[in-house]
């Protein structure tokens, strides 16, 4: 069932029920209907919107692909088809090359909070906004961008250090992960995401380029990679929110506003929820003795960025709009000491 926004249960006496004139705008995301993104925001994140905008706005988030593929949606936003989307921007990096450094900068940030900085509070927005223009005729606006996980690595060996990686094969998505993974000294194997479970369990890769710990463990690829590598040493893919440009500038300046505060403050929650359920099933798994978790020490951390760091400059070269990108990107891991 699509979900509507209603004035928070629970409230007193003096709550604001949202007025029948309430806009709701339609928002694809590229998070599955099953997902538990997808519910915890409908839950917890769709209904405060009616408090931050005075009950004028309301969004339906429907599930990935429901409208049209996740690749075309920026499309879709500028042609008015949808209203809007919040989308892993990965999905685009085939439309401009950009996106393929703004989407996910494999062993660049080590934390969600830094990457989310860079857009909130660093440069991401501006060169966000004009790769956006580039997929979207310009009839897109960026209303925010984030990511809410860095991804944990199921491994059925130990790799428990950077030189550990030499020989490996890891399935890995065409693209800067596998180009980093490679440089890396390990072999890149692609294959879909739905063969990954068989193709740890038969050995025919080593370990995965796969999701957040909590989900590797629903889909039970813990139990046939037995060394996560946990917190993640590689992917962090983030997501964008846009509105149709025309929709988005009829809204007040105050709606605007309210909007994009609620986009951070939902990614911020949804980060620390997913880190929460993250920490405590790898630390219960374990304790169980059903995995051993490792945690690269920062020096190996540190390793992979320096090697990631020549990949990530192969792809700025693909276009200006890419080059800007990494170096917005590169001038703000500076700024928050990442790199020197």
């Amino acid at each position: 069932m699509r979900p509507t926004i209603t004035a928070l249960a629970g409230l007193v006496a003096c709550a604001f029920v949202a007025p029948a004139t309430a806009a709701t705008y339609t928002v694809q995301t590229s998070f599955n209907a099953g997902d538990f993104s997808t519910q915890y925001l409908t839950e917890h994140w769709l209904p405060k919107i009616a408090e931050m905008t005075g009950g004028r706005v309301e969004i339906a988030l429907t599930p990935n692909g429901s409208v049209v593929p996740a690749k075309e949606t920026p499309h879709a936003v500028g042609l008015g088809v949808i209203d809007g989307d919040w989308t892993s921007v990965n999905y685009f990096s085939g439309l401009e090359p950009a996106f393929a450094i703004l989407g996910d900068l494999i062993s660049g940030y080590d934390t969600p909070q830094q990457m989310a900085g860079f857009c909130e509070n660093g440069p991401g927005e501006a060169v966000w906004q004009k790769a956006l223009d580039e997929v979207s005729d310009g009839e897109a606006h960026l209303v925010g961008c984030a990511p809410y996980s860095r991804e944990a690595l199921p491994a059925r060996v130990p790799i428990r250090t950077f030189d550990d990686l030499k020989g490996k094969k890891i399935r890995a998505p065409e693209g800067l992960a596998s180009a980093v993974f490679q440089a890396a000294g390990a072999s890149p194997v692609s294959i879909p995401f739905s063969e990954v479970y068989g193709a740890l369990e038969k050995g025919i890769v080593d370990a995965a380029d796969a999701s957040a710990y909590v989900n590797n463990a629903s889909t039970g690829l813990n139990d046939v990679a037995r060394y996560p590598l946990y917190p993640g040493i590689h992917s962090m893919p983030s997501m964008q929110l846009s509105f149709n440009r025309e929709k988005w500038e009829d809204l007040s300046e105050a709606d605007r506003k309210a909007l994009r505060d609620w986009f951070y403050m939902a990614m911020a929650d949804l980060t620390r929820v997913v880190a929460e359920q993250d920490a405590a099933l790898a630390a219960k798994d374990a304790a169980a003795g059903k995995v051993e978790v490792i945690d690269w020490a920062q020096a190996d951390r540190d390793r992979l960025r320096d090697v990631a760091r020549i990949e990530w400059e192969k792809f700025a070269a693909k276009g200006p709009l890419a080059k800007e990108a990494l170096d917005a990107n590169l001038a703000y891991m500076k700024q928050i000491g990442l790199l020197k």
